[in-house]
């Protein structure tokens, strides 16, 4: 009945249905307590279900019954490692060792528990046997190496990194694992020595040449290190990725005709051999923003987002370069749409996206996303929160939550109080409101000291003074700013010409309310205006 249940229990197992094979192998217990095998499943089970502390009760009754079984005291081992008890299960393992040669593939399980437990002269020693066993391979020696490192073994650790460059000639990996050691350890000149042999002997390895011109670069051998990057570069195997991240840090260098001449040798050969690379284009448009040339710079930046999987760092790059540049708000907010779903949890593109819907009017969508800064955001840089304030109090005014609008333009002026963008259009606003208009005048006036030539904030200040009835002046600021700009928008005209009708000079308004006739921001009352030759409110 025992062997019945047991081979129930066995099918399950097999089928990985462990509930009903412990069921099975539990009865096929209770029938046959003293059984090996079976209580060894049990333990297997347990120790699946990671139930160590009852895995190990029934592992040990199958040692104690079988002791010489190789998989009872495997699993106990396994049991002692799971407990943090490395020792006891090193020591199951060298027993099961010293029995049979048959045993010797656990000798890397057995360096492993020997680590574990810090016992590292140990650990050397069992790896050591590895190696007569194995040879000499690379996992082998690269932990022997590691531990003679730890042990501050250097020259151990050196001797183990020859022997792996020794035993694969050729293999670059090897001896750039070897350069790491001794350029750390200040042994540089041991380091460059070890690649230029290698180099010699196997000449097209662009991976050791970027690392013999990192070397001479360090000891001032500029010209040998430029020979060696230009080299590698015009390799077409070595990773763009690598070169991509060389050409970036020769960007940051101070600029000079040397390294400018470098770049540009190096930006050929990046594009000749990866011209559909995304972090090549991305490195490539990063040197043409240096340059100035955004244009350039942005068609480089887009190609690449449209390459790869869009990376943060080149979104950001093409967003706002494209704020810079002026781009139309609309191709602006496909970029940014899609930052804010591959990047939600960035404040910025939330800030973006909102800005550029802002840009197009769209109010309520504006105001979503700019809250979605501030949330995402959460206070944790201020700069965000201050620049996200400044665009959602538009937002709001746009919407005509115009009290939300104010509360957030207080909120900047209470860290930044000579924030341009929020101190004109607060001041702007609350003019059109009617509402504050002596604040509204002390931050314009403050703007104008400041910028007596901006014709934006200088059309400000003069509205706040029209509602103010202060007429005289607002026609001085408003004619600086008319002066100021080469293009005035419709809304500046019709202000000049409202300005004009109530100093009593009607026919010059009416002339300028036809001049701000399909002008930008014009008021709903202009046509009436000209109709009736009357200013409405």
């Amino acid at each position: 009945m025992a062997s019945r249940l047991f081979i129930d229990g066995q099918r399950f197992l097999m089928l990985e249905d462990y509930d009903r094979a412990y069921f099975y192998f539990q009865k096929a217990r209770e029938k046959s307590p003293d059984e090996a095998a079976i209580n060894f499943k049990i333990a297997e089970i347990l120790l699946r279900a990671n139930r160590v502390d009852q895995a190990l009760e029934f592992g040990m009754k199958a040692v104690e019954i079988d002791p010489d079984n190789k998989y009872y005291n495997l699993v106990m081992a396994e049991v002692y490692s799971k407990q943090n008890q490395p020792m006891k299960a090193a020591e199951i393992l060298e027993n099961l060792m010293s029995n049979t040669d048959e045993n010797q593939n656990y000798i890397l399980d057995l360096a492993q528990l020997y680590l574990a437990a810090g016992e590292f002269d140990k650990a050397l020693s069992a790896l050591d046997r590895a190696e007569e066993y194995y040879g000499t391979v690379a996992p082998l020696t690269l932990q022997k190496q590691r531990i003679y490192l730890r042990k501050n073994n250097l020259a151990a650790a050196i001797a183990e990194g020859q022997k792996l460059v020794d035993a694969y000639p050729g293999n670059s990996e090897y001896v750039l694992n070897l350069v790491e050691i001794l350029f750390n350890n200040g042994r540089t000149d041991e380091a460059i020595a070890l690649v230029e042999n290698s180099l010699a002997s196997y000449p097209n390895q662009p991976e050791l040449q970027m690392a013999a011109y990192a070397l001479y670069k360090e000891k001032g051998n500029v010209d040998r290190a430029e020979s060696l990057i230009k080299e590698a570069f015009s390799s077409p195997d070595l990773d763009p990725k690598v070169k991509a991240q060389a050409f970036a840090d020769i960007l940051q260098e101070t600029k000079s005709a040397r390294r400018d001449a470098l770049l540009e040798t190096l930006e050929t050969s990046m594009l000749e051999h990866h011209p559909n690379d995304a972090g090549v284009l991305t490195a490539v448009g990063d040197k043409r923003l240096f340059e100035g040339k955004k244009e350039q710079a942005l068609e480089l930046y887009q190609k690449s987002v449209r390459l790869d999987p869009p990376n943060p760092q080149v979104m950001q790059g093409v967003i706002t370069t494209m704020f810079e540049l002026g781009k139309d708000f609309s191709e602006i907010e496909t970029f940014t749409s899609t930052a804010v779903d591959e990047f939600p949890d960035r404040a910025e593109f939330w800030f973006f996206d909102g800005t550029a819907k802002l840009a197009q009017k769209k109010g309520p969508e504006s105001v979503a996303s700019l809250e979605k800064a501030l949330e995402v955001n959460a206070n944790k840089n201020q700069q965000i929160t201050l620049l996200v304030n400044g665009q959602i109090g538009d937002a709001y005014h746009l919407v005509g939550r115009k009290e939300d609008a104010f509360k957030s333009y207080d909120a900047v002026l209470q860290v930044n109080p000579t924030d341009e963008h929020v101190l004109n259009n607060y001041a702007y606003y609350l003019s059109l409101a009617k509402e504050n208009l002596e604040k509204a005048k002390t931050m314009s006036e403050g703007l104008v000291k400041r910028f007596p030539k901006n014709s934006t904030y200088l059309d400000t200040h003069a509205w706040v003074l029209f509602q103010l009835k202060d007429y005289s002046n607002a026609k001085v600021y408003m004619e600086r700013a008319l002066e100021n700009e080469e293009k005035p928008s419709g809304v500046m005209w019709e202000h000049y010409g409202d300005i004009l009708y109530h100093l009593g000079q009607r026919n010059e308004a009416v002339t300028y309310w036809k001049k701000a006739e399909g002008g930008d921001d014009v008021s709903e009352q202009l046509s009436q205006k000209i109709k009736d030759r009357k200013y409405y409110d």
